[in-house]
């Protein structure tokens, strides 16, 4: 192994192990980053897929005019030959051997091409439908990660550690209970002493007036 190679292995081997790092810390993020990553090289291989479609028609295109014309070149192929005339027999059959020989080899090469545009559709949905599950997962792990932080709030709120917290809203609350109890206290007593007041006054005003 030579030194590039070495060094391509370092970095990769670094790179796993910070994504790694990184799963275990957020998983929903690193989930996240997978199928970001996914739909790019599904597109991608959408492309190809089109791409291949293309080329297959061409090759569809290229055999359909080469056997028109390796029809004619056979055709007259029988002409030359009825006619006796060697020169015309010899370029016919040349030519006949050669539309043939490309017609096999197009023939051949659509073969394939429909077996490989076939196999990359049957990946493409593969593709697709794993994104689909990734999609999923992601949706079960944020429902759980958002439960966890419900009861984990809960959780805290409901704690001994914050039971300070509950006794000094208690005593708060106690303390303006009492302040509202005892200004209601000293207003009541406040009129209480206005009405003695007044009920001694006139009790005294016809005193006052006999004594005038």
């Amino acid at each position: 192994m030579n030194l590039f190679q070495r060094f391509k292995y370092t970095i990769e081997a670094d790179l796993h192990h910070a994504f790694d790092k990184k799963e275990q810390k957020n998983p929903i993020a690193m989930l996240n980053q997978y199928i970001r990553e996914a739909e790019k090289q599904t597109e991608q291989t959408g492309k190809l897929l089109e791409r291949q479609g293309q080329l297959k028609e061409k090759l569809d295109q290229e055999f359909k005019q080469n056997a028109e014309i390796l029809a004619k070149r056979e055709s007259q192929l029988k002409l030359a030959t009825s006619s006796g005339e060697q020169d015309l027999i010899d370029f016919a059959s040349d030519e006949v051997a050669a539309y043939t020989a490309r017609n096999n080899t197009l023939r051949a090469s659509i073969e394939a091409s429909t077996r490989e545009y076939f196999e990359l559709e049957r990946k493409f949905e593969t593709m697709k439908h794993k994104i689909k599950d990734m999609k999923v997962r992601q949706l079960q792990l944020m429902g759980k990660e958002n439960v966890t932080r419900a009861h984990h709030q809960m959780d805290s709120m409901i704690a001994k550690n914050n039971k300070t917290n509950f006794e000094d809203l208690e005593s708060y609350i106690d303390k303006l209970a009492y302040q509202i109890d005892k200004d209601h206290e000293v207003t009541s007593f406040e009129s209480r002493l206005a009405q003695l007041e007044k009920n001694v006054t006139e009790d005294n005003a016809p005193l006052l007036i006999e004594n005038k």
